[in-house]
């Protein structure tokens, strides 16, 4: 399916229909389907992270998505994974779309937290169409004290 008909013309289309021969069959070894889309998922959802003493921020632009449909998950217990969908509204009758520019389908991100990321204290708030998931940093470990061994007399 030429993608590109959809507005779609972006490299990763060009690898999935190259992935499939001209029968339609794919071939031996090819990246799957979900592969590319999970992977156009990921490169059209722009993030910014910052990190304060405390705490990590990613902050994501959500325009016009209700909190039941973002989800945010830890997943192999280091990594952080924020994903979802926008759909398309509706049609009312006599209406037509002119030009469509926002996007909608799917979107996921996914973030390998530092060692030091408390994945049991992680916040996600959405808040005039910006997502911010904070994750609390772990305390730092506390220097091990020296420990002195009596020597004896033998």
């Amino acid at each position: 399916m030429d993608m590109r008909l959809f507005g779609f013309d972006s490299p990763l289309f060009h690898l999935l229909d190259a992935a499939e021969d001209s029968d339609g069959n794919k071939s031996i070894g090819a990246p799957t389907r979900t592969y590319f889309l999970d992977a156009k998922a990921m490169a059209t959802t722009p993030a910014d992270i910052k990190e304060s003493p405390k705490a990590y921020e990613f902050v994501i632009d959500m325009p016009g998505l209700k909190s039941g449909d973002i989800k945010v998950q830890v997943e192999d217990g280091n990594v952080l994974l924020i994903s979802g969908e926008r759909k398309r509204e509706e049609e009312k009758e006599g209406q037509k779309y002119a030009r469509m520019e926002r996007r909608v389908g799917k979107f996921m991100r996914k973030f390998v937290l530092p060692e030091n990321a408390n994945t049991e204290a992680i916040k996600a708030v959405c808040q005039d169409g910006v997502l911010t998931v904070t994750v609390e940093k772990l305390p730092p470990p506390e220097p091990k004290k020296p420990r002195t061994i009596e020597v004896q007399i033998g």
